[in-house]
């Protein structure tokens, strides 16, 4: 395989297959400085192989896919750095600052996903609501939580068709 086969093909597996850089050399017998060096050149050649990766899994799998599924990673990541921020060292002023940013960061990565994904907000917003409910039923009305546990289920069920198609 010549060169400018491997890179097409370095440039296919990182757009389509979503492959990393490292994987990506390991696999096609380059070192992973290679690689950078070939999608550093052909960004300035006018190719943005992240863009185009960008694009290719929005049309494989649909903005609201790749919405809830960034969303998804950060609020993951949003949790860990709180149990970090936790159980870590330093000042309360040093984590006050830290929670800020943290806050700050969750409330631009709602508004931004609101606004690329209005079905997955909107879904959010109705499992919230359901989830208010049940709280205010267990507290209020203790006595009618078991009914209504069991139409809250199936219907949270509804709510993710509705939404999520």
């Amino acid at each position: 395989m010549t060169r400018d086969e491997k890179r097409r093909k370095a440039r296919s597996d990182y757009v389509y297959r979503r492959m990393n850089g490292t994987t990506i050399a390991l696999a096609h017998g380059v070192h992973v400085a290679t690689f950078a060096r070939w999608k550093k050149k052909a960004l300035q050649d006018g190719d943005n192989w992240d863009i185009a990766r960008s694009a290719s899994i929005i049309a494989g799998e649909g903005i609201e896919t790749v919405v809830s599924s960034v969303v998804e990673d950060f609020m993951m990541m949003a949790q860990t750095l709180l149990e970090d921020i936790k159980g870590g060292e330093g000042t309360t002023e040093l984590k006050v600052k830290h929670l800020v940013s943290l806050a700050d960061a969750m409330t631009k990565m709602t508004s931004a996903a609101g606004k690329l994904a209005p079905k997955v907000s909107e879904l959010g917003v109705a499992q919230h609501v359901l989830q208010e409910l049940l709280r205010f039923v267990q507290e209020n009305y203790p006595q009618h939580a078991s009914a209504i546990i069991e139409i809250i289920e199936p219907f949270g069920d509804r709510l993710t068709e509705l939404y999520a198609t």
